[in-house]
């Protein structure tokens, strides 16, 4: 599942690429030329992309889940990016998009997201939860240059700087969330719900997973975090978790590239667990030294 939503924060300049940029990928997805495209072809894997907040009208016939909540999310530099009540419908909209995934029997999903200004956004959700320092959270996104990463650093501090509402994880959330990454958290949240194990991919969907977690820390028992990226607070954020990823791939792809990716080593590690024989079956000696 890639979830695709625009955030606010971008229109700041805290990018190396335009806002257009989120559409524009989303047609790349649904006309099969984008990586996680490629990926999913090839460990015949079912992708979904969903809407949950693109700055565009997509034409109904889009074969896209669509469930969007505005248009993007707003600044959260002068105010807040959604009302509590859109809050809440991320939550409940990630919930039902994965509550049908596993009625069509499935019982494995990964998470990827896709938005121009969400490693921003990210950033902050996780500084604001975790109570670290700004510049412990904010890397370079899509790949922004020395110059580029101290103005985002400075954005988002003076973005954190300016919230004087209540220091609850709900306040959080609508003040600074974006409707991919709640979503995603809704949705992680399902998953547990329904059983399913649900791969992790980098920080983005890793701060999703935080979300998740302060929720409901349960959820950590069907998570698999497929790579560790090179986004730099995503090593934080992991062994903040006490997790370890299974791929270090230094990938700053997002998309849901990771989980396609590190799926044929979960199936691997299903299958040795189903078909391979034990010592004790196959008759061979034990260690007794």
């Amino acid at each position: 599942m890639v979830f695709a939503a625009d955030h606010g924060i971008a229109q700041h300049g805290v990018s190396a690429y335009p806002q257009d940029v989120t559409r524009q990928m989303l047609t790349n997805f649904l006309e099969g030329g984008a990586a996680i495209n490629v990926f999913c072809k090839q460990n015949k894997i079912a992708l979904s992309v969903v809407d949950a907040g693109v700055n565009y009208d997509f034409p109904s016939n889009t074969k896209l889940i669509s469930a969007k909540i505005d248009k993007g999310t707003h600044s959260f530099l002068s105010g807040s990016a959604m009302s509590k009540m859109q809050m809440e419908l991320c939550f409940t909209k990630g919930s039902e998009i994965v509550e049908t995934i596993a009625k069509q029997g499935s019982n494995c999903i990964g998470f990827g997201e896709m938005g121009i200004g969400n490693t921003a956004t990210a950033s902050v959700l996780m500084s604001v939860i975790c109570n670290f320092s700004i510049e412990d959270c904010v890397g370079r996104g899509t790949g922004v240059d020395d110059e580029k990463l101290q103005f985002k650093i400075d954005i988002l501090r003076k973005s954190i700087e300016n919230y004087h509402g209540e220091k609850d994880l709900e306040s959080y959330l609508a003040y600074f969330g974006g409707f991919e990454i709640l979503q995603m958290a809704g949705g992680m949240l399902e998953a547990y719900q329904q059983n399913m194990i649900f791969l992790v991919d980098g920080f983005i969907c890793s701060v999703a997973f935080l979300v998740a977690f302060k929720k409901n820390p349960a959820i950590i028992n069907n998570a698999i975090f497929s790579h560790q990226s090179a986004e730099k607070a995503h090593k934080k954020l992991l062994d903040f978790l006490g997790v370890s990823a299974v791929l270090q791939l230094d990938l700053r792809l997002g998309e849901g590239t990771g989980c396609a990716l590190v799926f044929p080593i979960i199936e691997s590690a299903v299958a040795f667990l189903n078909e391979m024989a034990s010592f004790e079956s196959a008759g061979v000696s034990e260690n007794r030294s």
